[in-house]
């Protein structure tokens, strides 16, 4: 498995936030090692280890010509790099009219790799004439901490959260909000986990624009506006299991959207527009709502915050259908690529 995007390594989701995409490529790589197999991972670590029986080398040492699968992710300057494995799998992470770029078409046509894609908007992106080695969709997994969650004995307080990234759509929740959900429930409060630290170099080329999102959100505070740091994997299933319903827009670069997938497997019902992969995410009507404009958005908020019945019937329909794919199950359908 091959990356040449942001520094980290098997340790980092311990140590730290890590991004969807990221977070996913060290899951995939400890569920393909927990399966039996010699998974190497070369990537901009900061120096060579072992970790959960994944060997991690910084990609500048160089990495080996043959392998039975090479995964790489996003990047075209990976996509030739293991030139003899026997077979070679182009993993994408973001909507695929990237790949049009001529260094996309150019590496594709080279090599043909088989593209895996996260589901069927992210596989929509990308172009039918694209050259390729044949497609397949396999969703992310989510974590076992989150998939095993028990149903609430009480209904939790009117508490709204968002935990994705504040240039997504956050703007957008933070007027309507004020305007909309916040007078009509007093007592909420909305709290937001965000922050460009999670993103590492990119975030640092956005800190600014994410920043003045953020203090829009601080000055807020008399409106039941709460902001936090991002939060290690223990501590935000703690703060999804508090909280009464995520509201999120949504946005068309989204292929997955990890942050409502999450929120989803440990019961939270989400209030998301159908913007990219969002309508995936949530069985409307059932385990939340997909809010076509801002009214049908601000009615669903307020009354899941208000009424204890349909949070209670939402909470516990994501349960019984929202626990997702865990890692061994990807970890197989990408076992099943070998095929």
């Amino acid at each position: 498995m091959a990356d040449d995007g942001i520094v980290f390594d098997g340790r980092t989701p311990e140590t730290r936030p890590l991004g969807g995409a990221e977070a996913s490529f060290v899951a995939l790589a400890e569920a393909l090692a927990a399966r039996g197999h010699d998974v190497a991972v070369f990537n901009r670590c900061a120096a060579p280890l072992v970790h959960n029986r994944v060997r991690w080398t910084p990609l500048a040492q160089g990495a080996p010509a043959t392998a039975d699968l090479y995964i790489a992710n996003r990047g075209h300057r990976l996509i030739g790099l293991v030139p003899q494995a026997k077979r070679c799998v182009f993993w994408i992470h973001n909507p695929g009219q990237y790949l049009k770029k001529p260094r996309y078409v150019w590496a594709l046509w080279r090599r043909r790799p088989m593209i895996v894609s996260l589901g069927e908007y992210n596989a929509r992106t990308i172009p039918a004439w694209m050259p390729d080695g044949g497609r397949a969709v396999i969703p992310y997994g989510l974590p076992e901490a989150l998939r095993h969650a028990a149903p609430l004995a009480e209904a939790p307080p009117p508490r709204a959260i968002f935990t994705s990234n504040p240039l997504r759509g956050l703007d957008w929740l933070l007027d309507l909000w004020a305007k909309r959900i916040r007078p009509a429930v007093p007592s909420a409060e909305l709290h937001i986990y965000a922050g460009a630290g999670v993103y590492g170099a990119v975030g640092d080329r956005k800190a600014a624009a994410m920043e003045a999102v953020l203090a829009r959100a601080d000055a807020l505070h008399g409106q039941g506006v709460r902001r936090f740091s991002p939060l290690s994997r223990a501590e935000l299933i703690q703060a999804l299991r508090g909280a009464r319903v995520m509201l999120y827009r949504g946005d068309a670069s989204e292929t997955f959207c990890m942050a409502v997938g999450e929120a989803q497997a440990v019961g939270l019902p989400a209030v998301v527009q159908p913007i990219g992969a969002l309508p995936e995410r949530i069985i409307g009507g059932v385990t939340g709502e997909v809010a076509p404009d801002e009214a049908s958005f601000a009615a669903a908020a307020i009354k899941i915050l208000t009424e204890d019945k349909v949070w209670r019937r939402m909470h516990e329909a994501a349960l019984l259908r929202q626990r997702g794919l865990s890692w061994n199950d990807v970890a197989r359908r990408f076992e099943a690529l070998l095929a």
